[in-house]
């Protein structure tokens, strides 16, 4: 069950705090390799072996509605940050919301999704049916994006593996931890890993910023304000916080 972000990008371009029942913080390992790996410069073999290396995201359908995070994500899974998972049925929920709130072919949307599967060959979880059965606290909508998580589990192809998505309501933080499942929302997630990936982090939100505007798929506007019109409100905090530091040091120099 999606939210509705305020834009969305037919293009790309190219982990675990959860709260229990009483909401109580429980911090895991999901903070990504201090040297990411690019997987764009490695052979078929190589890639599949530096897997594990980074922590395993599957990719809600609405978090791959917002046309600033989506190709964020991308880019940052490309420089060795995150592996993002997902399945047919995440594709399809994305395409179809995608289609019916915004002016967009859907042809666009296919060839998106079929420019991520190309990208990313091991993202796809493929059928997730058999996982859903131990899952009785997660809404019945979002069952198979749970079940993903699990089937990535299984798999191995992370360590650890979390759901990312706005919605965390509509998942059971206790189910999915007996599962080795985490849950975070992308905002809490990208300023938890900013201490350590800033510059990193800066970097690639500026390049995914100024795609988005020379392709006209955002107006310009400052890069906090685009932030936080996605709801990225600790992570527009950082990223403030740079800006300023930076302007002190050059007013000193």
């Amino acid at each position: 069950m999606p939210s509705t972000p305020a834009h969305a990008s037919p293009h790309t371009i190219s982990i675990d705090t959860i709260k229990d029942d009483a909401h109580r913080d429980t911090t895991l390992s999901v903070a990504p390799s201090a040297q990411p790996i690019n997987q764009d410069t490695l052979g078929p073999a190589a890639a599949s072996s530096v897997l594990q290396q980074a922590p395993g995201l599957v990719l809600d359908a609405c978090i791959l509605m917002s046309g600033l995070l989506r190709p964020l994500l991308l880019n940052l899974a490309h420089a060795g940050l995150l592996i993002p998972l997902w399945t047919d049925k995440i594709g399809q929920e994305w395409q179809r919301n995608a289609a019916r709130l915004w002016p967009i072919e859907p042809e666009l949307l296919q060839n998106e999704w079929q420019l991520m599967q190309e990208q990313f060959p091991h993202a796809n979880m493929g059928d997730v049916t058999e996982f859903e059965v131990n899952l009785r606290h997660t809404d019945r909508k979002d069952k198979h994006v749970a079940a993903a998580g699990i089937a990535g589990v299984s798999k191995q192809v992370a360590q650890p593996i979390s759901v990312l998505t706005w919605n965390l309501k509509d998942f059971s933080r206790s189910e999915l931890r007996k599962l080795q499942l985490g849950l975070i929302d992308p905002d809490r997630l990208l300023s938890q890993w900013w201490p350590t990936q800033s510059l990193l982090l800066q970097r690639h939100i500026s390049a995914t910023v100024e795609e988005l505007f020379l392709t006209g798929r955002r107006q310009p506007e400052p890069v906090v304000a685009m932030l936080k019109r996605d709801r990225l409100f600790r992570l527009a905090g950082c990223y403030d916080r740079l800006l300023q530091q930076r302007a002190s040091i050059d007013a000193k120099s």
